[in-house]
């Protein structure tokens, strides 16, 4: 049995009701991460595992990466019982990791290049551990709108920090071994200080 769990979250569009794609890149652009996160808990007893999107985008109120985010955390207590966990999203999977927060398993999420509309909500993230990543020059989703979030999100309680890269754009491609190693490192710390 684990005794703590990392789930992944890729990106994905605004709206996008169908599946995902059997070749799916915003999931491929994870393994990496998964990569990393699984060689730096090594030997801990820590499942790393990804969510699997129901549908393509966030879908405006039906919010399904979110909600995908929420039954994900369910079917894994129901395998795993009340384990730790740490959330691990990019884009749009960033925003679904951070509104799934508040769930009592999440001890903390690792947001990378996340999509935050400055509406979104912060009221349940008191408590929790978020680190937000993002390179400034990202032309796909705003550096400034997640740094107005950590600062909602230490104003709801939460011990926030937004982090900025020196490369990467969204993809984060351009310095990629630094986001890697960045995200693991972050994960791993979660993991141990709770």
């Amino acid at each position: 049995m684990p005794t703590a769990a990392v789930l992944l979250l890729h990106g994905g569009r605004a709206e996008g009701p169908e599946p995902p794609p059997a070749l799916n890149l915003p999931a491929l652009r994870m393994r990496p991460f998964a990569g990393a996160v699984t060689r730096a808990v090594r030997g801990r007893g820590v499942l790393v595992a990804e969510v699997r999107y129901r549908h393509r985008g966030w879908n405006g109120a039906r919010a399904d990466a979110a909600r995908d985010a929420e039954v994900a955390l369910g079917r894994l207590r129901e395998l795993a019982g009340p384990v730790p966990v740490v959330l691990l999203g990019h884009s749009m999977g960033g925003r679904a990791a951070l509104r799934a927060a508040g769930d009592p398993a999440v001890r903390g999420v690792v947001a990378l290049a996340p999509w935050c509309p400055t509406d979104e909500p912060v009221d349940h993230l008191g408590g929790r551990r978020l680190y937000l990543l993002h390179d400034e020059t990202d032309r796909v989703t705003s550096a400034r709108q997640s740094w107005e979030f950590v600062r909602r999100a230490r104003e709801a309680g939460a011990d926030a920090a937004g982090i900025p890269m020196p490369t990467g754009g969204h993809a984060m491609l351009r310095g990629a071994d630094l986001w890697h190693r960045r995200a693991a490192e972050l994960t791993a710390a979660l993991l141990s200080h709770g």
